[in-house]
């Protein structure tokens, strides 16, 4: 069901609401993505990152509000989940690879199935998207052969490979190792550069700072402060922001953690 937005706008949500059970993790979220903008959010655990990026693609289903992507209103009862869900690419923290197939038929499996394309098609794109992210090399091995940063870059091609219109990403690097962390945010920066819509989770703070037109620090299920990078990391204006970037930035402040 089409509704009006800005054709400008990839991603609307209005007044979003999450609740499980007596717990409310999201308590009226705002957020506008713009095509070919990279959104970063940050904060502390808890926070209910994770839930809103969830909640974007239903993965998680709403309590309230209203999620519109590519003009199609996902929250609408009507709406064709399964066909939205194929213009978002999602790329978790753990990466949820198939680790019976080879890498080549990770990448093809949902393009076959979903997409109907034809094994020939898939195998092309599967390959210039592992070209992409720098592993074409290793279109034969099976997961457990790889790294978890190449584990990862293969998730992020699996991703592309379905065409998405936007990319939403939840922590993908919390659970690599730091020497592997970089691989990962240089194809996400490629991504950038090439004007992908993205909407990202992390603690990467270098990353959100360089990358992103705009950086949404969430606490307690609310956006807190929202604005350009520079202002949000390098001159916050609500104390709690101040607080958090102080012991995410400060290894050595003896605050309380979050």
């Amino acid at each position: 069901m089409s509704t009006e937005v800005s054709t400008d706008v990839a991603v609307e949500i209005t007044g979003l609401k999450k609740s499980f059970g007596p717990l409310e993790v999201l308590r009226g979220i705002d957020v506008s993505v713009r095509r070919g903008e990279v959104v970063c959010v940050i904060g502390p655990s808890g926070s209910g990152k994770s839930t809103l990026l969830r909640c974007v693609n239903l993965l998680e289903e709403p309590t309230g509000g209203k999620i519109v992507v590519n003009g199609v209103e996902l929250t609408d009862p009507d709406c064709d989940i399964d066909a939205a869900r194929t213009k978002i690419g999602m790329v978790f923290q753990g990466f949820n690879l198939f680790s019976h197939l080879n890498v080549l038929n990770n990448l093809t499996v949902a393009q076959r199935k979903v997409l109907k394309r034809k094994p020939e098609e898939a195998q092309r794109i599967a390959l210039r998207n592992l070209e992409r992210v720098g592993l074409a090399e290793k279109a034969g091995a099976m997961p457990a052969q790889l790294s978890g940063g190449q584990q990862q870059r293969v998730a992020i091609a699996r991703a592309l490979s379905m065409d998405p219109d936007v990319m939403l990403f939840d922590e993908p690097t919390s659970a690599l190792d730091p020497e592997l962390v970089g691989d990962v945010l240089g194809v996400m920066r490629q991504l950038a550069d090439e004007g992908m819509t993205m909407l990202v989770v992390t603690h990467e703070m270098q990353f959100a700072r360089e990358v992103a037109d705009k950086v949404l620090f969430m606490d307690g299920g609310y956006v807190v402060e929202e604005g350009e990078a520079a202002q949000v990391i390098g001159a916050p204006r609500h104390e709690r922001t101040k607080s958090f970037l102080a012991r995410v930035l400060d290894p050595t402040h003896q605050g309380p953690r979050d």
